[in-house]
Parts: C-alpha cells; sequence; structure tokens
C-alpha cells in the first residue's frame, strides 16, 4: 500500500496534469474558431469549382482524347499516390490514426489488387503510423511544423509537388486524406481523388437542356488551366479541414483528459483521507492501551 507521502505527491502530479489539459484545451477552442471560419469559408469556392468543372467537362462529353491529361488520366490505373494528410503534433485524440487507418486500408486494398502504391505524407504523425508498414514506398514527408497558420501558398507547394510527378509519368492516380470537419466532437476521415478528378454528374433538366454556351477559349483550354489550379484549391480546403478537425478533437480530448483527472483526484484524496483516518486510529489505540498498562 503507498505511503501518505506517496499519495501526497501523486494527487499534486495529477493536479498539475489537470492544469496543463484545461489549459490546452482553452487554447484549443480559441484557436478552433478561426479554423472553422476559414473551413467553411473554403467549402462554396471548392464546390463551385467542382460544379464548373463538371459543366466543362460535360459540353466535351465522352470523346476525351484530346481533353487534358489531368481530365482524362493516363488511360491506367496502375501507380497509385496516396496523399495522407494528418497533423504535425498530437495529444487530439483519434484524429491522425483515424485518417491513417483510411490511407492504410487503401495502400493494403491496391497492394492487394497488384497495383504499385506511393504514399506522400502531409504531416510527420501520419507518416510515424504508416512507417513501420510502408516504408519503403514512402516519399519525404512534407513539413509544416514551423507554419503557424496554413496558407494557400503551402498548398500551392504541395500540388507543385504533386503535378510535376504526375507529368513525369510517376503514377496514374491521386488520392488525397483527410478529416472533414462536422463539429468539436465529429470529424471525418474523407477520401478524394484529385488526379484524374472525379467529376460530379450534373442533373440536367429543361432549362439547362435547352442553354447553348460558347466557350472563348475552347474547352480544353480553359480545362488545361483549370484543371491544376483545382488540385492546389482541393489540397488547400482539405489543409484547412484538417486544422479544424485538429483543433477539434484536441479540445475534446482535453477535455475529457481533464475530466478523468478531476475524478482520479476525487479517488486519490478518499483513499488518502482513509488512510490517513485508519493510520490516526491506529495511533490512539497505541497510546490508550499504552496508558492503561501504566
Amino acid at each position: 500500500m503507498a505511503s501518505l507521502k506517496d499519495l501526497r505527491n501523486r494527487i499534486a502530479s495529477v493536479k498539475a496534469t489537470q492544469k496543463i489539459t484545461k489549459a490546452m484545451q482553452m487554447v484549443a477552442a480559441a484557436k478552433l474558431r478561426r479554423a472553422q471560419t476559414a473551413a467553411e469559408a473554403a467549402r462554396p469556392y471548392s464546390q463551385r469549382m467542382d460544379n464548373v468543372m463538371a459543366n466543362i467537362a460535360a459540353a466535351i462529353g465522352d470523346d476525351t482524347s484530346n481533353a487534358p491529361k489531368l481530365l482524362a488520366g493516363t488511360g491506367s490505373d496502375q501507380t497509385h499516390l496516396l496523399i495522407v494528410a494528418t497533423a504535425e503534433r498530437g495529444l487530439c485524440g483519434g484524429f491522425n490514426s483515424s485518417i491513417a487507418r483510411l490511407g492504410r486500408e487503401k495502400a493494403r486494398e491496391l497492394l492487394a489488387g497488384g497495383k504499385t502504391v506511393k504514399i506522400l505524407c502531409i504531416g510527420k504523425k501520419g507518416a510515424d503510423v504508416l512507417r513501420s508498414e510502408f516504408d519503403d514506398i514512402m516519399l519525404p514527408v512534407v513539413d509544416l511544423r514551423e507554419v503557424k497558420h496554413v496558407g494557400y501558398n503551402n498548398a500551392a507547394d504541395i500540388a507543385h509537388q504533386v503535378l510535376g510527378m504526375f507529368d513525369a509519368d510517376d503514377f496514374d492516380v491521386a488520392t488525397l486524406f483527410y478529416s472533414e470537419f462536422q463539429s468539436v466532437i465529429s470529424q471525418i476521415p474523407t477520401a478524394q481523388q484529385i488526379i484524374p478528378p472525379s467529376i460530379p454528374h450534373v442533373e440536367s433538366d429543361a432549362d439547362s437542356a435547352s442553354t447553348f454556351y460558347e466557350y472563348e477559349p475552347d474547352e480544353n483550354e480553359i480545362l488545361a488551366d483549370l484543371l491544376p489550379n483545382n488540385v492546389t484549391v482541393q489540397i488547400f480546403r482539405a489543409l484547412l479541414e484538417n486544422a479544424a478537425s485538429e483543433q477539434g478533437a484536441r479540445m475534446s480530448a482535453m477535455d475529457n483528459a481533464t475530466r478523468n483527472a478531476g475524478e482520479m483526484i476525487d479517488k486519490l484524496t478518499q483513499t488518502f483521507n482513509r488512510q490517513r483516518q485508519a493510520q490516526i486510529t491506529t495511533e490512539l489505540i497505541e497510546i490508550i492501551a499504552g496508558a492503561e498498562a501504566l
């Protein structure tokens, strides 16, 4: 059984930990508002970009022989690039592990099907999870530890690297993995194919069927400029969604840790009081016994 001194030291240690987790919860709550606002502001532009691309792709039709390579693809799906975007820091519950798990399941599925897989990790936490199993197929990690606030230029640098690999025929299909922010307690791991893009189906109605659009320049030239920009936009949106999801997950995890520390302090205090009371009772019995012996 632990001594009173050991229990007192342990209570003090848990109280210090509780102060840290409470402070981290408050910091995450303060950062969450800004990150959530940025993520929600990026969604309409990203969705509108998808709609514009879908309309132009529909104008081209099924004949993609003259379509840009980024839209039509290489004609093969043998080599896959998995872009796994996670955080640079931990202490955010299952945020990093859930994204890495989704990427790991996809990699296993592709490898089992005889495909060639390459993994590009954005953030060291995802790389730490995947390295134990896929170290031989992982590319150098994109390090964003020195970036205070994720910006469009960070996404542009990553997109430039990915597009350069695609132009060099290093892969055929690229899939982006990130966590879509829903709320403080809900972040959804998401997989999105960005090269060639997964074009949403455009529903046609009477009005749209009777409308004829002329493009200047033509559709292929517009897509040639729009498709690389779309890759950057989708990566930027993923980084913003991750930033909000990370702070939400950390806020929730630190809140749970703070409450668990409080419960542990209560139990330790109760044990300390009982043991102290037992020790006092034993000393009183010894004093009374000694007095009676005299």
